[in-house]
């Protein structure tokens, strides 16, 4: 699934009415099966970016189309049918606390089932051995059948990402997949949803917070900052002298340390997100 945005402009869904944009004039080209990772400091718009792409938020200018379509012109029936064709998984998946782990990960599945099939997918899951395989790519087959509120926040993020496995969608969009993972632990999931990516031709954009990561596994870097693009480079091409521009003011974030510090007037404040599923 390729992806074209022509002067894109977009406000964050919890942002003040009349509030800068937290993407402004932004203009890119993404090829179908390309793997993209996008960084830059906290209040860049990498959420709001992949909330754009998920055709979750409307543009307030410019223009995005998804595989040459423009999804704000669709019928509703036909944007519908456009977003069970894309994953995008927040930060934090909300998954239902008291559901078991194998039935929050088949629920990736859910844009390919009809209404009945989906209901009953709720009560008997249809596909186990699907659901350990892609949890045991994440180091979690061990969890198959625990229930969602019995498991730590990495292990919540792990079953999160472990969906795109099963999911038919063609565009995938992950959002700050590692935030609750050690080293180890991120390795290991960033490598996973790559190569899978890869394997399948699937487009793939991520927003990372470890720089390392993202020049390590991804072949494309987008940097963004003020919610303007900052460069569009082979991760080869990446110097330390672009990241210390792009980190000006936020080189904590550059070395990985991201402090939690309460929401400002230019930082709105975290709604809740919905992962696509359809």
């Amino acid at each position: 699934m390729r992806l074209d945005l022509h002067g894109l402009c977009a406000r964050h869904p919890a942002a003040r009415a009349g509030s800068q944009p937290a993407i402004r004039d932004l203009s890119l080209h993404i090829g179908a099966g390309e793997q993209v990772a996008v960084i830059g400091p906290s209040g860049a718009g990498k959420t709001t970016l992949l909330q754009a792409l998920a055709c979750a938020l409307p543009p307030s200018a410019g223009e995005l189309q998804v595989d040459g379509l423009r999804p704000w012109q669709l019928p509703r029936r036909d944007l519908h049918s456009l977003r069970g064709r894309l994953f995008l998984a927040p930060q934090m998946p909300p998954l239902p606390p008291r559901q078991r782990v194998v039935t929050a990960v088949l629920a990736g599945r859910l844009p390919a089932m009809g209404l009945w099939q989906s209901l009953r997918s709720l009560f008997y899951p249809t596909d186990i051995p699907a659901a350990f395989d892609a949890l045991d790519r994440f180091d979690l087959a061990d969890k198959l059948f625990e229930r969602v509120d019995r498991l730590s926040g990495g292990e919540r993020q792990r079953v999160g990402l472990a969906r795109a496995l099963l999911s038919p969608a063609s565009l995938w969009l992950i959002d700050e997949p590692l935030s609750a993972l050690d080293p180890t632990r991120s390795r290991q999931a960033i490598g996973t949803l790559v190569n899978t990516a890869r394997e399948r031709g699937a487009t793939l954009v991520a927003t990372l917070h470890q720089v390392d990561v993202a020049l390590a596994h991804f072949p494309r870097i987008i940097g963004l900052r003020d919610g303007q693009l900052a460069f569009d480079l082979p991760s080869a091409e990446v110097t330390r002298e672009r990241l210390a521009a792009l980190y000006d003011q936020f080189e904590h974030e550059l070395r990985g340390e991201v402090p939690m510090s309460p929401p400002t007037a230019d930082t709105p404040t975290p709604q809740p997100v919905v992962m696509h599923c359809r």
